[in-house]
């Protein structure tokens, strides 16, 4: 699933290619990307033709465009959602769900979903963030992030360190390659318990954290597959800076300890175990 620095450099393109534009034609294809639009296509269509896109906005790993008519269009990328600029006679290669032509006869924007586990809706207030996506915190790199404040609800949680930085009500953004890349970084294991953490190492996570993002964002983000690119359909390369996500039985970068894969929440936590040492009792 797209994380932070995948919807960030989703949402730079979608402000340099339909900011300012007119909406002039809607087409979708399948209820499965209007499941959270409960009114139906026809008024999904409805409340966008004739609208301009006044910003493109995100929270975590959610999307927003604002609309001149106070509204907004909201979308989850999901699993395999792809926001792509196209010219209005590009045939498209497959799994479209939804189009938008502009008044201005320039390049569509289409939004192709694989697995349709993403989805398109327009909800009533964009402004500050939509209603649905109030809960979900701010990001490490967001210029109002409470560091103080997620530090504190962090270490008086409960639960293993990397369920907290999935927690999207306490910090937003990090997905599962992200987390295991920050907490390598910080040399803390992905099962310490929260209870247990100093307030310095939550603050040397999330400095980790913020340092990854910040070096995904400058290659793209990470693309192992097709299912990720950015709007102009270009992949990113991140994956080649991975220190220990995906690199089971491979040297650690900094100690050369092979690098173990443990499952983890029906996915997988990737860690060094001599940089990353296991605690001594795991969280209830």
């Amino acid at each position: 699933m797209p994380e932070l620095p995948e919807v960030e450099v989703v949402r730079s393109g979608l402000d340099r290619h339909v900011v300012g534009r007119t909406i002039a034609a809607v087409e979708v294809s399948g209820p499965r990307t209007l499941r959270r639009h409960l009114a139906g296509g026809e008024d999904f269509a409805a409340r966008l033709i004739g609208r301009r896109i006044e910003s493109a906005r995100r929270r975590g790993k959610y999307l927003w465009l604002p609309l001149d008519s106070g509204e907004a269009l909201a979308a989850h990328l999901g699993m395999s959602g792809q926001f792509v600029v196209a010219p209005p006679g590009f045939v498209d290669p497959g799994h479209l769900r939804a189009r938008l032509s502009f008044a201005d006869l320039g390049p569509q924007l289409r939004f192709r979903d694989q697995r349709t586990f993403g989805g398109l809706a327009v909800v009533k207030d964009g402004y500050p963030v939509p209603p649905s996506i109030a809960h979900v915190a701010r990001d490490p790199l967001d210029p109002e992030f409470d560091e103080p404040g997620c530090v504190a609800a962090i270490r008086r949680r409960n639960t293993g360190l990397k369920r907290a930085l999935l927690d999207q009500t306490l910090v937003s953004g990090i997905g599962n390659i992200y987390a295991d890349e920050a907490l390598w970084r910080a040399r803390l294991h992905y099962a310490r318990p929260t209870s247990t953490l100093r307030r310095g190492e939550v603050v040397r996570v999330l400095a980790g954290v913020r340092e990854v993002f910040t070096e995904a964002l400058a290659a793209g983000g990470t693309s192992f597959d097709a299912l990720y690119v950015n709007v102009e359909g270009e992949r990113g390369h991140f994956e080649r800076e991975l220190a220990v996500y995906g690199r089971a039985g491979q040297p650690c970068p900094r100690c050369g300890r092979p690098v173990r894969r443990d499952p983890f929440m029906n996915r997988s936590s990737y860690f060094c175990p001599g940089c990353q040492p296991p605690p001594r009792r795991a969280p209830r």
